[in-house]
């Protein structure tokens, strides 16, 4: 699956074996957003991690940081998977 371009966000939800995988993802996931200066909205059930991003002083548009964001968030995925 790959991040769907919606609603002036790009979407995203990534599954993992238990919670404990889900948590670790998130936690990688927040250094390289606190990294890129550029934070997701996310969610988290059990063993699924839901992520949208946009870029709120953009007027809430999709712009280069989120693809740039999305492109870490895959490679840290690629990990778990």
């Amino acid at each position: 699956m790959s991040w769907i371009d919606s609603d002036n966000a790009l979407r995203r939800d990534f599954r993992f074996t238990d919670f404990r995988q889900a948590f670790a993802f998130m936690t990688e996931v927040a250094f390289a957003a606190e990294a890129a200066g550029h934070h997701p909205n996310w969610s988290n059930v059990y063993n699924t991690v839901s992520i949208s991003l946009t870029t709120h002083d953009a007027d809430n548009t999709v712009t280069a940081k989120d693809r740039n964001l999305a492109t870490a968030i895959d490679q840290i995925y690629f990990r778990y998977a």
